[in-house]
């Protein structure tokens, strides 16, 4: 998703770029992790968990490249993989790399990386306690963990209502995401590791929650490559258009939180 000032809320969500607002948001996380040019050691080798494309993993790179750091994403998909060895070529960053790997089965030996990262990939994990796991199995002691994800409201203080679960299972269904889970079941498994430190969460909901809608707005600012791609696409659009409001609805009505997480593996 994309970050967007109280500021810049109140002026109006569409007045600011919508791939500057996404910018934005990694800037925040890096900010929130720890991860400042003046924080991170040199050297760092960062893990990008579920990283797409690639954009945060490059992003990473580039950003904190004069402290010599080596940034690895991987992703389930060989396609994605290639597309995003591709673009970084092509913009001649040379300091990160693509894999294609299960990162709920990881091949890293234990204790590889100064920095794991996992920016909206929890949600797509159909093991969320095994994805917990696996990152701090592969975080090196003393390294840092950073998390954002999508996230349900906790169950346990307020029982979910019969029409929050049938809208819960749309969000699931539509956008195949195996379920949700609370930043509260988050920080607990973090805990139960019992080798994460340090937990702190944050739900950031209100800097985030304009990003559903202001997706909706650049399709309708320019339609002509959807358009041009023909019905079927028109199909697709139409129904991610409905999925992307619903989830401002249940973001805005706290059905749905922006999880935020950073940890520390501690020192044997």
């Amino acid at each position: 998703l994309g970050w967007y000032t109280d500021e810049e809320l109140k002026r109006g969500y569409l007045r600011k770029d919508f791939k500057e607002a996404k910018y934005n948001f990694t800037q925040r996380m890096m900010e929130f992790g720890g991860l400042s040019l003046n924080e991170i050691p040199f050297n760092a080798k960062i893990l990008d968990v579920g990283c797409g494309i690639g954009g945060t993993s490059r992003y990473l790179a580039s950003t904190l490249a004069e402290k010599g750091v080596q940034v690895t994403g991987i992703t389930l998909s060989q396609e994605q993989a290639e597309r995003a060895t591709k673009i970084a070529a092509e913009r001649n960053i040379g300091n990160c790399e693509f894999k294609v790997m299960d990162a709920l089965a990881m091949t890293f030996p234990d204790n590889s990386f100064d920095i794991v990262w996992g920016c909206e990939s929890g949600e797509h994990m159909p093991d969320k306690k095994k994805y917990i796991e696996e990152m701090t199995r592969v975080l090196k002691p003393g390294g840092k963990l950073v998390i954002a994800t999508w996230c349900q409201r906790d169950n346990s203080t307020q029982p979910f209502t019969d029409e929050e679960v049938r809208a819960l299972d749309f969000l699931y269904s539509e956008w195949t995401h195996p379920y949700f889970i609370s930043i509260h079941d988050y920080a607990n498994i973090m805990y139960n590791t019992k080798q994460l430190i340090s937990i702190h969460t944050e739900d950031w909901w209100k800097n985030t929650i304009a990003s559903w809608r202001h997706s909706i707005w650049v399709g309708v600012f320019d339609p002509w490559p959807v358009i041009r791609a023909g019905p079927r696409v028109w199909w697709k659009c139409l129904r991610d258009g409905i999925c992307l409001e619903r989830m401002h609805r249940a973001f805005k009505r706290g059905l749905m939180q922006y999880g935020m997480f950073r940890a520390t593996k501690k020192i044997a």
